[in-house]
């Protein structure tokens, strides 16, 4: 089985596959859709096998990986708790995962490759030549400006300018590729942690 699905493909693989049919586990405590932080979780647990494939430092998934998340969701919802659904997934052999997740089919082929914006996070920028006097007069007089990214990251933004609505409405969008790395990365709180 090709390893296909990097961590943040292969959660949105199991929210896809259990958009329909599927109501949430009956405990409040227990996410209806894992997300990378839960993933990492159950294979710390030993509830799904670890990465099939590292390339550097991104892991990647299989097939397996995703019929083994909707299962135990799918055993969740039924009130299993998570030893029981540990033995009776532990060593199942893919063909009865693969019924016991119930996927349709259209979900469980390979996603296509993502494309992302410019990361600009990642980019170096040409170092600034050494500023006049003038100009770093005109620095300390600007003024910070946060905007607020989501998941509990804000930027700061040096500048004089007022940012309204439409510029930080830009600003978030052209950062969404940061936001998903920490979030991937468990750097950032999900959003249904900060409620």
């Amino acid at each position: 089985m090709e390893a296909s699905w990097t961590l943040l493909n292969l959660a949105a693989a199991v929210a896809s596959a259990l958009a329909t049919g599927y109501e949430g586990p009956p405990n409040s405590r227990v996410r209806d859709v894992p997300d990378a932080r839960t993933i990492r979780y159950y294979t710390t647990l030993g509830l799904i096998d670890p990465p099939a494939e590292l390339r550097g430092r991104t892991a990647l998934y299989t097939e397996r990986h995703l019929f083994q998340l909707v299962a135990i969701k799918r055993l969740q919802a039924r009130g299993a708790p998570l030893a029981e659904i540990q033995r009776r997934l532990t060593g199942l052999p893919t063909p009865a995962l693969r019924r016991l997740a119930a996927i349709p089919g259209s979900v469980s082929k390979r996603p296509e490759p993502k494309t992302h914006p410019r990361r600009f996070w990642r980019e170096v920028a040409e170092p600034p030549s050494s500023p006049a006097a003038s100009e770093v007069s005109t620095m300390a007089a600007r003024a910070m400006a946060g905007v607020s990214l989501g998941n509990g990251v804000t930027i700061l933004i040096q500048t004089r300018e007022t940012i309204d609505d439409r510029a930080a409405a830009a600003i978030r969008q052209a950062a969404q590729p940061l936001i998903d790395l920490l979030s991937a990365i468990g750097i950032t709180p999900t959003e249904k942690e900060d409620s």
